[in-house]
């Protein structure tokens, strides 16, 4: 088997480190293995980063093929993303978990949401809001450990008082946060509304997508929780457009994006003061691009996070979270090189000097 010994600082976790690894097949190593390496890799070694919020098999107008949505893979897998929590794809992906050459892939199966109250052609539409729950357990049989509901979106149906309004009444949550937890998975809302989050976090969610309403109290209570949040800074940064578009027809709802744009920087670092577990995702898919993970980081560093926070949470924090392991004996050989340390200069992350993903090299 191919050996390739890792040199210079090996990040294992927040405190641990050590001075070189070894890659003997597909597997890491820290004893050194018999006989002279075939390669050498040297510079600052992370395990695999993490984009937790990420949607492979989606464009702006739905489900993509199989090509396209492998060339999204790729974009993340050279950035440096080796493990993938899909956040909600309408594409059947599970095939990528036949690829070694893709990253690893946590799907959440469809979104959950209701007619005309999301995105056309992204999610599962419930007619009754009473199925969610049985909706739930489906999703959660054809996913990885995961279900993404829809917890607000805008309610045209208001007019001139269309704003951004909850999806399901608080006890359909509950029983479809339980139909989850029964079928061993965890569930993770996509909100942007003040108004859905009490109800969420009252019916146990495990994560919670963007939280850009949350309140000094109800950040308070989130943290109190234990529940992480995605930041997804790539896609607040886009909420001022988003007004615009929107601000002829649903002024309330413009004027609530524009507010939601204005503080997108105070909110995330607010949650990280708060002692909340801030995600790193891109919600590439959508209308943003795959492999940008560091220009997320890079945003979440602009909004006051401490460098060290993030790039911890772009790897090793996360992966563990998700149950994945990071640089550890015997644990798959998913680990990223870089020039120089991006904790201490997260602009590093932008140009990795190799990926290694199960034992073979990619850049």
């Amino acid at each position: 088997m191919a050996v390739t010994h890792l040199r210079g600082t090996v990040v294992l976790g927040d405190e641990h480190e050590v001075g070189e690894a070894w890659v003997v097949g597909d597997r890491l190593t820290l004893e050194r293995p018999a006989g002279a390496p075939d390669a050498v890799l040297e510079g600052w070694v992370l395990p695999g980063l993490v984009d937790v919020h990420c949607h492979i098999g989606l464009a702006s107008d739905g489900a993509v093929d199989a090509a396209t949505a492998e060339r999204q893979a790729l974009a993340d897998r050279d950035s440096g993303v080796l493990l993938v929590r899909d956040a909600g794809s309408p594409a059947d992906t599970g095939w990528v978990h036949e690829r070694a050459d893709l990253p690893r892939l946590i799907r959440a199966g469809r979104h959950l949401a209701r007619p005309k109250r999301y995105l056309r052609h992204y999610g599962r539409e419930l007619v009754d809001v009473r199925e969610l729950p049985a909706a739930v357990r489906e999703e959660a049989a054809r996913g990885d450990g995961w279900v993404k509901l829809v917890a607000d979106w805008i309610d045209r149906d208001l007019g001139d008082d269309g704003d951004l309004r909850p999806l399901w009444p608080d006890d359909v949550l509950v029983d479809a946060v339980a139909a989850a937890h029964d079928a061993g998975a965890r569930v993770t809302a996509h909100t942007f509304a003040t108004e859905s989050l009490d109800a969420l976090l009252d019916a146990g969610v495990d994560c919670l997508e963007h939280g850009t309403g949350a309140t000094p109290d109800q950040v308070d209570r989130i943290a109190a929780a234990g529940v992480p949040v995605t930041a997804t800074l790539l896609q607040v940064g886009q909420f001022e457009a988003i007004a615009a578009q929107g601000e002829a027809r649903f002024p309330r709802f413009a004027a609530r994006m524009r507010a939601m744009h204005a503080r997108r920087h105070a909110h995330v670092r607010d949650l990280h003061d708060a002692g909340v577990r801030v995600l790193v995702g891109t919600d590439a898919g959508g209308t943003i691009g795959h492999g940008r993970i560091a220009d997320e980081v890079a945003e979440m560093v602009a909004a006051g996070v401490p460098a060290r926070d993030v790039v911890a949470a772009a790897s090793w924090r996360t992966r563990s979270w998700l149950g994945v392991e990071g640089v550890a004996e015997g644990a798959s050989a998913d680990v990223v090189v870089y020039e120089a340390d991006p904790r201490e200069d997260v602009r590093v992350l932008a140009a990795p000097a190799a990926v290694v993903l199960r034992g073979t090299r990619y850049r």
